[in-house]
């Protein structure tokens, strides 16, 4: 029996290129004959008529699932939407701009064969701009540093996992998901394979540096502790260095009674380390409002509607 394949793309702003994918996925799984494929675009309530071309894409065919998104919930949100209505034995996940290589799919599936659980897709010459180069660097780190990612693996958004990762991952069910963080908590069987990367044709990306900044807050805020446990360090670092310099003031005044202690040195010590302890107040109030916001149930997402012919063949 072949095995089913589930491509699990999210779309933001890809009316021009959605099509495009989808139609080099049907040729590409043509060639792959131990398989079998569905396609599930989620629209992550894009301001064009991606949805629009989702339908049209979804129309007379029971293999491809379109999921229109209430608002924008950002790419790890879709994709968790996205792995719910999946069913296949091996999901892949890739982009909706055509920049992640669907036709090297082939690679991914046969390191899964090798006994992997999850497969990334290594780019050895990234076809993004500055800025998406710097936060998907400044993302490498945190995940290094924060969530214990091995040094060696990249990551990237174009990935194949089996099917008991992806049901793991789904058992997620509160606001602010990580998909990196959740495969990294899930297993270690992890791997890379090397891919192409080509250029966007048309558009630019959706990632601005608000959802930049968001996307790293939340994967060290929502899967790590490593953040109150190095202000804890910061912290008492500070304390130190104030406690020396205290000592140092009243030495030094012992020693010259006629040297001023000096109102600018005391104000600086004063501001630095009040914005210390702001600082260390705001990351604390950011973990307390995530699990004020999680135990209201507020949702990982909002389906609008479904456009779903599969069961038809059932």
């Amino acid at each position: 029996m072949k095995q089913l394949v589930s491509f699990v793309i999210p779309c933001y702003r890809s009316a021009q290129t959605i099509g495009r994918v989808v139609e080099e996925i049907d040729a590409t799984m043509k060639e792959l004959s131990g398989y079998a494929y569905e396609i599930v675009l989620v629209n992550d309530a894009s301001p064009d008529d991606t949805f629009d071309v989702i339908c049209s894409l979804c129309a007379g065919r029971r293999d491809i699932c379109g999921v229109n998104l209430a608002r924008n919930f950002g790419q790890h949100a879709a994709l968790m939407a996205g792995f719910r209505h999946a069913r296949g034995d091996v999901v892949v996940c890739l982009d909706d701009d055509g920049q992640t290589p669907a036709e090297e799919v082939g690679k991914l599936l046969g390191k899964l064969e090798e006994g992997y659980d999850v497969v990334y897709a290594k780019y050895m010459h990234k076809q993004h701009g500055f800025f998406r180069n710097f936060g998907s660097g400044v993302n490498e780190r945190m995940t290094r540093v924060m969530l214990g990612k091995p040094k060696e693996l990249y990551v990237s958004s174009y990935f194949a996992m089996r099917r008991f990762i992806a049901q793991e991952l789904i058992r997620y069910e509160n606001p602010y998901p990580y998909v990196i963080g959740l495969v990294l908590r899930a297993t270690k069987k992890i791997t890379n394979v090397e891919v192409t990367h080509r250029e966007r044709e048309i558009g630019t990306s959706g990632y601005t540096m608000g959802k930049l900044l968001g996307l790293w807050f939340n994967g060290f805020t929502a899967f790590s502790v490593k953040p109150l446990r190095i202000a804890t360090v910061i912290g008492v670092a500070s304390a130190c260095v104030g406690f020396l310099y205290g000592i140092f003031t009243v030495v030094k005044k012992f020693l010259n009674p006629a040297v001023p202690i000096g109102f600018s040195a005391l104000m600086a010590s004063i501001v630095f380390f009040c914005g210390l302890i702001l600082l260390m107040l705001g990351l604390i109030g950011e973990y307390i409002g995530r699990i004020y916001i999680s135990m209201n149930n507020s949702p990982q997402y909002v389906i609008r509607e479904c456009v779903d012919e599969r069961d038809a063949e059932r």
